[in-house]
């Protein structure tokens, strides 16, 4: 969505304020917490609210993504009606397990990550899962669906699925061994870099590319 420590900006936008960012990030912790208590018992209910807190949020936050003159032209982010298809649970198996990604950003170094495991998709493959090792933690799965950077698809270089330490997580179901992951692609996001080349973004690399199509979830406004 807007910054965090790993979605990275240059000094180009000097109205967004530490006060901003602080904002930003909490009002998204409560827009995620609504979401899974509504999905709880209707996921269409919290998929039309999270779209609506977006747009809202995009429109006229001050750490938007989207520069002054943007927002001007701004009616609304480009997402998919929900498909209960595509809300799926998934335990997290030990495949890849220790794997390293190092993501280089333009203003805060090398950002590490540790693959903890991965989610198998039937019909729609695997997705690596990553842990965020350093300030903040917090599991991460990006995509890449056989969408991206097509006419009317997805964003080319991937969205986010899940992305805990910005509050971006559907929940689970079961304990211990029986534990699954709630994966709602409904609820798809584009980085930050997909609507303004002043984010440095980690993307999907070749362990979280999928070869069929997600149709749902935000899609690409370019």
């Amino acid at each position: 969505m807007a910054p965090d420590q790993y979605d990275e900006y240059e000094d180009t936008l000097p109205t967004m304020s530490a006060v901003d960012i602080a904002d930003w990030r909490l009002r998204t912790f409560a827009l995620y917490d609504k979401v899974r208590q509504l999905a709880a018992t209707n996921p269409f209910d919290a998929h039309v609210f999270w779209r609506q807190e977006r747009d809202l949020m995009f429109a006229t936050h001050p750490a938007s993504a989207l520069t002054a003159d943007m927002k001007a032209r701004f009616s609304g982010l480009r997402t998919a009606d929900y498909d209960p298809s595509f809300r799926m649970y998934a335990a997290l198996s030990p495949e890849g397990t220790g794997q390293e990604m190092n993501v280089e950003t333009g203003t805060d170094g090398v950002v590490p990550f540790t693959r903890i495991g991965t989610f198998e998709l039937p019909g729609l493959g695997s997705l690596a899962v990553w842990r965020l090792r350093s300030y903040g933690g917090g599991i991460f799965v990006p995509f890449r669906d056989a969408t991206a950077g097509k006419p009317g698809g997805s964003y080319g270089a991937g969205r986010y699925l899940l992305d805990t330490v910005k509050g971006s997580f559907h929940g689970t179901r079961g304990s211990g061994g029986e534990q699954e992951f709630i994966l709602d692609f409904n609820f798809a996001y584009n980085p930050s870099c997909a609507y303004n080349e002043a984010w440095a973004c980690p993307l999907a690399g070749p362990a979280n590319r999928l070869a069929a199509d997600i149709p749902v979830g935000e899609l690409y406004l370019g």
